[in-house]
């Protein structure tokens, strides 16, 4: 008997043949299979455990009335949507450890629904001919999704293709053995930093949030970083949040492709999940440091971090800006909301004598978020640079008091 099952998901009527030699694998490496057909107007080579039919109908809808519309976006749509629902009606029942997707730009569309369903801890690999590409918005990724670029795969089988199907077959099975699925014994806090070089407030505050009873998790927001973060908060996973680290903010709106998505700082409020933030790197940009920067930031102080991140000091009217987008951002908000604003600055480089020092800039920021804060946050101004101790300090008693008056609860 198989120890763990791999659902298998792809168009089987045009990807019969590699889709078989993947679930040969799983088999041979003593996995167990079902598989979901979720091609529309071809026919399998052999039935499949979940056949397109059953696909369309769990979407509300029907093959015929797929290919009625003669568009094969479209057709592609309604079984997304009954492939997702099916998966996540299937893993709840049990029928199933991990998933695998196969496919080029229709079955990845695909793929990044199917694997957003999913909770966090089942394994997701998609096997894609546009893996890693620009085609793949941030905000599609599911936090714990697994890609691996299917190489010579555009049609039929070969030994190119099979090296990448091989070791993806291997990689889902071998993670539905040894996934540590997250636990829920102590709730959970969310919070966004970068590395201690730039932002220090984790190294002290995971430890305090620990020893009063919660699990500290601290997400690098770089882009993807905050994705995951974002996602997370969406599900209401989060017990708390302290997004201290908001600059993917800036990075959207300055048009940077280092975006976490357009609802970065939203999904927490909008489930009423109590939430702290902060102003850390609020005054930088980052951009992919291989590209040119971008053109709506030409002129201005860059600061290369390495060869794949740089940094674009924003100006005053830009901080401005910034300042106005969190504030709209937060406006949203249905639970308890608190702007921790500490003003002597946000990052290690902006001390007063530090390489980004800039008292102007910070001051008008702090103008600007004085000025658009919205009524239902709650501003409060420390007399502290981001990095020092009474800035934690301040953290910690707002945590504090929300946990007497029951705001956060310690399971």
């Amino acid at each position: 008997m198989a120890d763990r099952t791999i659902l298998i998901v792809g168009t089987f009527d045009t990807k019969n043949a590699e889709l078989d030699y993947i679930a040969d694998v799983i088999r041979g490496q003593g996995g167990g299979v079902r598989t979901m057909d979720v091609g529309v107007l071809g026919e399998p080579a052999r039935s499949c455990d979940y056949p397109k039919d059953v696909v369309a109908e769990e979407a509300g809808s029907s093959i015929a009335e797929a290919i009625s519309f003669a568009d094969e976006s479209r057709a592609m749509e309604i079984m997304a949507c009954g492939a997702a629902r099916l998966a996540l009606r299937l893993y709840h029942e049990g029928l199933f450890d991990g998933v695998i997707v196969l496919g080029g730009t229709m079955g990845t569309d695909l793929a990044l629904d199917v694997c957003a369903a999913l909770p966090l801890g089942v394994p997701k690999y998609v096997v894609s001919t546009v893996s890693f590409s620009p085609l793949i918005p941030a905000e599609r990724l599911a936090s714990d999704i697994q890609m691996m670029l299917w190489a010579g795969g555009l049609y039929g089988l070969n030994s190119v293709c099979k090296s990448s199907l091989s070791q993806a077959a291997g990689a889902v099975l071998g993670a539905a053995r040894a996934v540590e699925k997250p636990q829920t014994e102590k709730p959970l806090i969310g919070m966004t930093s970068f590395g201690k070089t730039v932002l220090r407030y984790m190294v002290a505050l995971k430890p305090a949030l620990e020893a009063r009873g919660f699990e500290v998790a601290i997400f690098h927001a770089t882009g993807m970083g905050g994705r995951a973060f974002e996602t997370l908060a969406a599900e209401g996973v989060f017990a708390c949040v302290m997004d201290f680290a908001p600059q993917e903010v800036g990075n959207h709106l300055m048009g940077s492709a280092l975006s976490a998505g357009a609802d970065r700082m939203t999904n927490a409020g909008a489930n009423g999940t109590p939430q702290m933030v902060s102003i850390g790197c609020y005054d930088l940009v980052d951009f992919i440091g291989w590209h040119d920067v971008p053109e709506a930031l030409c002129g201005q102080e860059v600061q290369a971090h390495n060869r794949l991140l740089s940094s674009v000091l924003m100006t005053t009217e830009q901080r401005c800006a910034m300042a106005r987008e969190l504030c709209a951002k937060l406006a949203t908000a249905q639970g308890e909301t608190v702007f921790l604003l500490p003003m002597h600055g946000g990052n290690e480089w902006d001390r007063t004598g530090g390489p980004l020092s800039d008292p102007d800039g910070l001051a008008a920021f702090v103008g600007a978020v004085r000025e658009a804060c919205p009524a239902n946050v709650v501003l409060k101004e420390v007399d502290a640079h981001i990095n020092d101790t009474a800035f934690v300090d301040a953290v910690l008693g707002q945590f504090d008091q929300w946990c007497t008056a029951g705001v956060i609860s310690a399971r």
